[in-house]
Protein backbone atom coordinates (compact mmCIF):
# COMPACT_ATOMS: atom_id res chain seq x y z
CA UNK A 1 0.00 0.00 0.00
CA UNK A 2 1.14 3.56 -0.70
CA UNK A 3 1.07 5.70 2.43
CA UNK A 4 2.04 9.22 3.47
CA UNK A 5 3.67 10.18 6.76
CA UNK A 6 4.12 13.85 7.62
CA UNK A 7 6.62 14.62 10.37
CA UNK A 8 8.66 17.35 12.01
CA UNK A 9 7.83 21.03 12.41
CA UNK A 10 6.79 23.63 9.90
CA UNK A 11 7.85 27.25 10.21
CA UNK A 12 6.35 30.58 9.23
CA UNK A 13 8.75 33.45 8.41
CA UNK A 14 9.00 36.72 10.34
CA UNK A 15 11.57 37.97 7.85
CA UNK A 16 14.06 36.11 5.67
CA UNK A 17 16.23 35.03 8.64
CA UNK A 18 13.75 34.73 11.55
CA UNK A 19 10.80 32.42 11.94
CA UNK A 20 7.97 31.06 14.10
CA UNK A 21 8.08 27.32 14.64
CA UNK A 22 7.15 24.46 16.99
CA UNK A 23 9.20 22.12 19.16
CA UNK A 24 9.34 18.88 17.18
CA UNK A 25 12.25 16.61 16.30
CA UNK A 26 10.35 14.49 13.77
CA UNK A 27 11.31 11.31 15.65
CA UNK A 28 7.84 9.78 15.95
CA UNK A 29 6.97 10.27 12.28
CA UNK A 30 10.37 8.96 11.20
CA UNK A 31 9.92 5.84 13.35
CA UNK A 32 6.46 5.26 11.89
CA UNK A 33 7.76 5.69 8.34
CA UNK A 34 10.53 3.16 9.01
CA UNK A 35 8.11 0.60 10.47
CA UNK A 36 5.69 1.05 7.56
CA UNK A 37 8.53 0.56 5.09
CA UNK A 38 9.73 -2.55 6.91
CA UNK A 39 6.18 -3.95 6.64
CA UNK A 40 6.34 -3.64 2.85
CA UNK A 41 4.45 -0.40 2.31
CA UNK A 42 5.59 2.30 -0.10
CA UNK A 43 6.12 5.40 2.05
CA UNK A 44 6.12 9.06 1.11
CA UNK A 45 7.69 10.78 4.13
CA UNK A 46 7.07 14.53 4.08
CA UNK A 47 9.51 15.95 6.62
CA UNK A 48 9.81 19.49 7.98
CA UNK A 49 13.16 21.07 7.17
CA UNK A 50 13.56 21.97 10.86
CA UNK A 51 13.40 18.34 12.03
CA UNK A 52 16.54 17.29 13.88
CA UNK A 53 15.95 13.53 13.90
CA UNK A 54 18.03 11.95 11.11
CA UNK A 55 15.49 9.31 10.02
CA UNK A 56 13.93 7.83 8.10
CA UNK A 57 16.64 6.51 5.82
CA UNK A 58 15.58 7.09 2.21
CA UNK A 59 15.49 4.01 0.03
CA UNK A 60 13.44 2.13 -2.56
CA UNK A 61 10.47 1.89 -0.19
CA UNK A 62 10.71 5.37 1.34
CA UNK A 63 10.79 8.65 -0.54
CA UNK A 64 11.63 11.65 1.69
CA UNK A 65 10.48 15.11 0.62
CA UNK A 66 11.14 18.30 2.61
CA UNK A 67 8.77 21.18 3.40
CA UNK A 68 9.09 24.52 5.17
CA UNK A 69 5.70 26.16 5.72
CA UNK A 70 2.19 24.76 6.09
CA UNK A 71 1.44 25.85 2.53
CA UNK A 72 4.56 24.04 1.27
CA UNK A 73 3.32 20.83 2.87
CA UNK A 74 -0.15 21.27 1.41
CA UNK A 75 1.36 21.73 -2.06
CA UNK A 76 3.28 18.45 -1.68
CA UNK A 77 0.14 16.64 -0.54
CA UNK A 78 -1.77 17.94 -3.54
CA UNK A 79 1.01 16.84 -5.88
CA UNK A 80 1.10 13.32 -4.45
CA UNK A 81 -2.70 12.96 -4.31
CA UNK A 82 -2.96 13.68 -8.03
CA UNK A 83 -0.28 11.21 -9.06
CA UNK A 84 -0.64 8.26 -6.68
CA UNK A 85 -3.35 6.08 -5.15
CA UNK A 86 -2.74 6.68 -1.45
CA UNK A 87 -4.21 4.17 0.99
CA UNK A 88 -3.43 6.00 4.25
CA UNK A 89 -2.17 9.34 5.53
CA UNK A 90 -0.55 9.63 8.96
CA UNK A 91 -0.43 13.35 9.75
CA UNK A 92 2.18 13.47 12.52
CA UNK A 93 3.75 16.84 11.64
CA UNK A 94 3.69 19.64 14.23
CA UNK A 95 2.45 22.53 12.13
CA UNK A 96 2.20 26.22 12.97
CA UNK A 97 -1.20 27.46 14.10
CA UNK A 98 -0.32 31.06 13.19
CA UNK A 99 1.67 32.97 10.62
CA UNK A 100 2.89 36.57 10.60
CA UNK A 101 0.51 39.05 8.97
CA UNK A 102 2.48 42.25 9.72
CA UNK A 103 5.51 43.40 11.68
CA UNK A 104 5.48 47.00 12.98
CA UNK A 105 7.98 49.14 14.87
CA UNK A 106 7.30 51.38 17.88
CA UNK A 107 5.99 54.13 15.61
CA UNK A 108 3.50 51.76 13.96
CA UNK A 109 5.41 51.61 10.68
CA UNK A 110 5.45 48.33 8.79
CA UNK A 111 8.84 46.58 8.76
CA UNK A 112 9.43 45.15 5.31
CA UNK A 113 13.19 44.64 5.30
CA UNK A 114 14.39 41.14 4.36
CA UNK A 115 16.34 41.27 7.67
CA UNK A 116 14.80 43.56 10.26
CA UNK A 117 17.59 45.48 12.01
CA UNK A 118 18.25 44.49 15.63
CA UNK A 119 18.33 48.24 16.47
CA UNK A 120 14.70 48.66 15.41
CA UNK A 121 13.60 48.54 19.04
CA UNK A 122 10.44 46.82 20.19
CA UNK A 123 8.40 45.19 17.44
CA UNK A 124 4.75 44.24 17.28
CA UNK A 125 3.82 41.11 15.36
CA UNK A 126 0.26 40.66 14.20
CA UNK A 127 -0.49 36.97 13.75
CA UNK A 128 -3.22 35.37 11.68
CA UNK A 129 -4.30 31.73 11.46
CA UNK A 130 -2.03 29.62 9.28
CA UNK A 131 -3.38 27.13 6.75
CA UNK A 132 -5.09 24.24 8.58
CA UNK A 133 -3.65 21.34 6.60
CA UNK A 134 -5.55 18.58 8.41
CA UNK A 135 -8.86 20.02 7.21
CA UNK A 136 -7.67 19.64 3.59
CA UNK A 137 -6.84 15.93 3.85
CA UNK A 138 -10.30 14.41 3.36
CA UNK A 139 -11.00 16.34 0.12
CA UNK A 140 -7.58 15.29 -1.20
CA UNK A 141 -7.79 11.66 -0.06
CA UNK A 142 -11.52 10.83 0.05
CA UNK A 143 -11.10 7.05 0.36
CA UNK A 144 -7.90 6.87 2.41
CA UNK A 145 -7.44 6.04 6.08
CA UNK A 146 -6.67 9.37 7.73
CA UNK A 147 -4.92 9.56 11.11
CA UNK A 148 -4.43 12.91 12.82
CA UNK A 149 -2.54 13.93 15.96
CA UNK A 150 -3.51 16.11 18.93
CA UNK A 151 -0.98 17.40 21.48
CA UNK A 152 -2.57 18.87 24.60
CA UNK A 153 -0.87 20.40 27.64
CA UNK A 154 -3.60 22.18 29.62
CA UNK A 155 -6.77 20.81 31.18
CA UNK A 156 -7.95 17.37 32.20
CA UNK A 157 -7.69 14.09 30.30
CA UNK A 158 -11.43 14.16 29.61
CA UNK A 159 -11.08 17.65 28.11
CA UNK A 160 -8.16 16.48 25.98
CA UNK A 161 -10.16 13.49 24.75
CA UNK A 162 -13.05 15.81 23.88
CA UNK A 163 -10.69 17.89 21.74
CA UNK A 164 -9.42 14.76 19.99
CA UNK A 165 -12.99 13.71 19.19
CA UNK A 166 -13.68 17.22 17.97
CA UNK A 167 -10.81 16.87 15.51
CA UNK A 168 -12.30 13.61 14.20
CA UNK A 169 -15.55 15.42 13.43
CA UNK A 170 -14.11 18.66 12.08
CA UNK A 171 -11.39 17.15 9.88
CA UNK A 172 -13.33 13.96 9.03
CA UNK A 173 -10.37 11.80 9.99
CA UNK A 174 -10.69 8.14 11.00
CA UNK A 175 -8.41 8.18 14.04
CA UNK A 176 -6.76 10.76 16.29
CA UNK A 177 -3.61 10.04 18.28
CA UNK A 178 -3.63 12.07 21.51
CA UNK A 179 -0.63 12.81 23.72
CA UNK A 180 0.82 15.55 25.89
CA UNK A 181 0.65 16.40 29.60
CA UNK A 182 -3.15 16.80 29.64
CA UNK A 183 -3.61 13.37 28.04
CA UNK A 184 -1.47 11.52 30.60
CA UNK A 185 1.26 8.97 29.96
CA UNK A 186 1.78 7.35 26.58
CA UNK A 187 -0.49 7.74 23.57
CA UNK A 188 -4.26 7.39 23.25
CA UNK A 189 -5.74 6.36 19.89
CA UNK A 190 -9.27 7.71 19.58
CA UNK A 191 -11.71 6.31 17.04
CA UNK A 192 -15.42 6.49 16.34
CA UNK A 193 -17.70 6.93 19.31
CA UNK A 194 -15.95 6.39 22.64
CA UNK A 195 -13.35 3.94 21.36
CA UNK A 196 -9.93 4.65 22.90
CA UNK A 197 -6.87 2.40 23.05
CA UNK A 198 -3.72 3.17 25.02
CA UNK A 199 -0.09 2.61 23.97
CA UNK A 200 2.82 3.26 26.35
CA UNK A 201 5.66 4.08 23.94
CA UNK A 202 6.31 5.47 20.48
CA UNK A 203 7.44 2.05 19.27
CA UNK A 204 4.28 0.35 20.53
CA UNK A 205 2.08 3.05 18.99
CA UNK A 206 3.79 2.76 15.61
CA UNK A 207 3.45 -1.02 15.69
CA UNK A 208 -0.30 -0.69 16.26
CA UNK A 209 -0.71 1.85 13.44
CA UNK A 210 1.17 -0.43 11.05
CA UNK A 211 -1.10 -3.34 12.02
CA UNK A 212 -4.14 -1.28 10.95
CA UNK A 213 -3.08 -1.64 7.31
CA UNK A 214 -3.22 -4.78 5.20
CA UNK A 215 0.24 -6.14 4.45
Amino acid sequence: MKVIVTCGPSFEPIDEVRRLTNFSTGELGALLAEQLGAAGHEVFCLKGSGATHPGPAPGPGCLVRRFDTNDDLLALLREISSAHGIGAVFHVAALCDYRVATVRDDAGNACQSPKIASRSGALTLQLEPATKVINELRPLFPRSLLVGWKYELAGTRDEALAKARGQLIEARTDLCVLNGRAAGDGFSVCGAGDAVSQWPTKTALCGELVRLLPG
